[in-house]
């Protein structure tokens, strides 16, 4: 059959092509690329501690808010399995890191180097325990995110986003700040219950404060999304979780 016989939706089926990309499908990629920075910046950087009122936290804090924006924000415009599959690709893309950071680790340096070896190490080696607890209390967290702003968005009939979106973070974020310290700081340093707890209180109440002031900003993405670009949200669920 002639290529001019064959209509241009069939011919271009399953070839790769960036003018067939629909808003949708760019929005997505973006949100995905702001979410995995912020994912594996919040890794790196989170050796580092900050001095507050309340007492010293990781400088994490700054960054990790923003993936749960995010996830809450794909949630609601590419439902269940869209926020799902951004949490996996997070998780892949943080093991990716983890190795090349390991392997820069273990290569052998040059005396020409701008960091020495235990600076290199300090800063980028990183421990196995740390990101086994970071991963383990990112994929709980983010799965129990998912699943509390599906539930409160079909219970509302989509409405009062605030609710879906400040509620699932803040119940994600206490299950994610616990899980990370509890695993972290009892196998690392076998610190006592009450200075974890302690810990956790402080960068748990920061956190609070943060999803809530995080609010006008996923209002103001949504109604980006829905006024300029034109994308609706995707229907609240009827039935069981899929």
């Amino acid at each position: 059959m002639s290529s001019e016989l064959i209509p241009p939706q069939v011919a271009n089926e399953g070839v790769a092509s960036f003018d067939a990309m629909k808003n949708t499908h760019k929005l997505y990629v973006c949100l995905a690329c702001v979410f995995v920075s912020c994912l594996l910046l919040g890794d790196v950087i989170g050796g580092k501690t900050l001095a507050t009122p309340l007492g010293p936290i990781s400088v994490g804090i700054i960054p990790f808010p923003v993936t749960f924006l995010l996830t809450d924000v794909v949630n609601d415009f590419y439902g269940r399995k869209g926020a799902r599959f951004l949490t996996l690709v997070g998780f892949a893309m943080a093991l990716l890191a983890y190795a090349i950071l390991q392997l820069g680790t273990w290569a052998p340096v040059d005396e020409s180097t701008y960091f020495t070896q235990p600076e290199f190490v300090k800063i980028f080696g990183g421990s196995s325990q740390l990101f086994i607890a970071s991963m383990v209390a990112y994929l709980i967290g983010q799965f129990l995110d998912i699943q509390v702003f599906q539930f409160w968005k079909a219970l509302t009939q989509s409405k009062h986003l605030w609710l879906r979106a400040t509620g699932s973070t803040l119940l994600s974020q206490i299950v994610d700040t616990v899980t990370i310290n509890v695993i972290f700081w009892r196998w690392t340093a076998d610190k006592t219950w009450g200075w974890i707890f302690a810990k956790v209180g402080r960068e748990y109440g920061i956190k609070l404060v943060v999803a809530i002031l995080l609010t006008p900003v996923v209002y103001a993405l949504h109604g980006f999304v829905v006024r300029v670009l034109k994308i609706e949200p995707e229907a609240h669920e009827t039935r069981g979780p899929r």
